[in-house]
């Protein structure tokens, strides 16, 4: 038994033949296990599986694969690329409704030549092949953009406008829990002026299911 889940972490504690052990968590490839003596600590895939059931059975443990990616009701990742000739990061949450529609709540740090700013958003996610590795989706979306302009010769104003955006993207199961995101974004600033904004938006990052 090691201290934390990862070979780096010291072996602190060691089960006797014959001695049984509670799995409690999973992480990745590791297990946290409790030893008969109350001592908790993290015990490796490989090692586990030469363990036996109380029937005398072979302990086989599930891996994550394509069908936990396709069911999958949690997902959260990191995105970064262009806004408008800006560069934009991007964290993101997602729950799915169903394998087909998610909603995800999306919030952006832009950092331009001129300006900087922020935004925030509500987006309906529609996948017509969730059980694809390759899985391409389309999504939908609102919310807010708030802009200010760095201090130049001619002092702008802080802005915050009203957003609406239509795109598309597709996203690549990896290993494990991970997979790749990849997406376009096309941007309308409603704004408090004569004429409204289109702005164009690239991105690509990782995330992670559970």
């Amino acid at each position: 038994m090691r201290t934390g889940p990862g070979r780096g972490y010291p072996i602190f504690n060691v089960v006797d033949r014959g001695e049984s052990v509670d799995v409690l968590m999973q992480r990745t490839e590791w297990y946290q296990v409790r030893a008969a003596n109350g001592k908790q600590g993290w015990v490796e895939r490989a090692q586990m599986e030469l363990t036996l059931k109380p029937d005398g059975s072979a302990v086989s443990f599930e891996k994550t694969g394509l069908e936990d990616f396709t069911n999958a009701r949690w997902e959260g990742g990191l995105l970064a690329g262009d806004f408008g000739g800006a560069n934009i990061i991007s964290l993101y949450g997602s729950y799915s409704l169903n394998p087909n529609i998610s909603i995800e709540l999306w919030g952006s740090q832009i950092l331009g030549n001129f300006s900087n700013g922020w935004m925030g958003s509500v987006n309906v996610v529609h996948e017509a092949f969730p059980e694809w590795r390759f899985s391409p989706f389309f999504t939908l979306g609102a919310g807010a953009i708030h802009t200010e302009p760095k201090s130049t010769i001619i002092q702008g104003e802080d802005r915050t406008d009203q957003i609406g955006h239509v795109g598309g993207g597709f996203r690549i199961y990896a290993t494990r829990r991970f997979l790749l995101r990849a997406e376009y974004k096309s941007y309308v600033v409603f704004t408090s002026r004569d004429e409204n904004e289109e702005v164009e938006e690239w991105k690509v990052g990782f995330a992670f299911f559970f």
